[in-house]
């Protein structure tokens, strides 16, 4: 395929603008377009770690064994809200089949080499694009509140060490070394070492933009509202009725890109994991290393705008209002798991993760056209997968082979 002359790049996310850097790279002409400007959705308010080991699915066996329990409470790690229950039934549906086996093992091996990818072309976009001082190497700490927790953990441990993932168990007294502080229930924990964080997402994501404006790209605000393959492009129609035309476009709206593909004419079961969280100011807690208390489904983060106290899964798709609800429960037992922790003073916030079935994103080729690149559907990963994506959307757009077998990323897997 011809390198294109010019790409747009729909959404300015951390992604989005992240692959517009790697394009730019390139030499080739790059507008990126947002509704609402750079990082004003999940790249703004996430737990800002860049989490390689992360490579398990949400879809599993053991969250369908924990589902029903979580289910029943409104406020707990896994929800549904009743209004969209029945909204939201056919891509739960694709989920549960996406728990057999087969399909983790083999969503785990695709997420892995995505991991690996990602891990690899980060610190060499970072330096590129002047945010190395943004990185943090302060490790990931998950603690259990029981000898069962964690050793219904262990399977999970065991297939991250059987693709090349380094962590330590740790007792309650090893923990303390690491990151004094921590409430005596939690009896076990697993330290991972190679787990990286940025210092502010939105700090980061804003670097971004401003780097891409350096380099000659543009950043402008508009509502796009459909995509039509044209001749030798695209065309992408605006809210306001104006058309552009462009050689090639990424779409990376993150959980509003379905609504982009269906008008042309795919329907890709992406979902919305609606974020929580509170972020309190600087020196609330004596922060170490980022905490993840996975048996309540949520993080504590270090940043350097404040602790982060956030996370759960929220399936509650574009439209209802939020529930801070959510926010205020997990600042509840973040206050009781820290007994240091100040939980005054904080700012909540919510946002839109976007999800699909099996926990993979869509990258790779709209099936209408090869002239529009799909790049969405992280989860909670976007920021984590967003130096491989971006190296993989540039190798698609110019033509180049992919880094990575992209078959397990498909949109049209479903």
């Amino acid at each position: 395929m011809t390198k294109p002359a010019s790409v747009i790049v729909i959404g300015a996310g951390v992604i989005g603008l992240s692959a517009a850097l790697a394009l730019r790279e390139r030499g080739l002409g790059v507008t990126v377009l947002d509704r609402e400007g750079p990082a004003a959705g999940a790249s703004a308010g996430n737990a800002g770690a860049f989490a390689f080991s992360d490579i398990l699915p949400l879809a599993s066996p053991g969250i369908l064994r924990k589902a029903p329990k979580w289910l029943l409470d409104p406020l707990g790690p896994l929800s549904v809200p009743p209004a969209y229950a029945l909204r939201i039934a056919p891509w739960m549906l694709r989920f549960a089949r996406a728990c057999a086996p087969a399909r983790v093992a083999a969503a785990t091996a695709a997420q892995t080499g995505l991991m690996d990818l990602s891990k690899a072309e980060l610190e060499p976009f970072l330096a590129a694009t002047g945010t190395a001082d943004m990185l943090r190497k302060e490790g990931n700490l998950q603690v259990y509140e029981s000898r069962a927790e964690f050793d219904a953990s262990l399977p999970g441990w065991a297939a991250r060490e059987a693709h090349g993932i380094s962590f330590r168990h740790m007792t309650a007294d090893e923990m303390a070394e690491i990151q004094p502080g921590i409430a005596p229930r939690f009896t076990h924990g697993t330290f991972t070492s190679d787990w990286f964080s940025i210092a502010d997402p939105k700090l980061f994501t804003l670097a971004l933009a401003d780097r891409l404006r350096r380099a000659g790209g543009a950043i402008e605000r508009a509502e796009v509202v459909a995509l039509r393959p044209a001749n030798g492009g695209v065309e992408v129609r605006m809210s306001d009725g104006a058309v552009r035309t462009a050689a090639h476009v990424v779409l990376a709206a993150g959980a509003f890109s379905h609504q982009l593909a269906a008008t042309l004419g795919e329907r890709i079961p992406l979902e919305t994991e609606r974020g929580y969280n509170t972020t309190l100011p600087v020196g609330a807690f004596d922060l170490r290393t980022q905490l993840t208390f996975g048996g309540h489904g949520f993080v504590v983060t270090r940043l350097s705008t404040g602790i982060r106290v956030g996370g759960a899964v929220e399936l509650g798709g574009l439209d209802l209002p939020p529930n801070f609800r959510r926010s205020e429960a997990m600042l509840r037992k973040a206050r009781d798991f820290l007994p240091g922790l100040n939980p005054q003073g904080g700012a909540q916030w919510m946002g839109f993760r976007p999800s699909m079935p099996d926990s993979l994103p869509a990258i790779g080729p709209a099936r209408a056209t090869p002239r529009v690149t799909y790049a969405f559907g992280h989860g909670h990963l976007g920021l984590t997968q967003s130096a491989g994506t971006a190296r993989l959307v540039a190798d698609l757009v110019t033509g180049a082979a992919p880094a990575l077998d992209l078959a397990p990323f498909s949109a049209s897997r479903f």
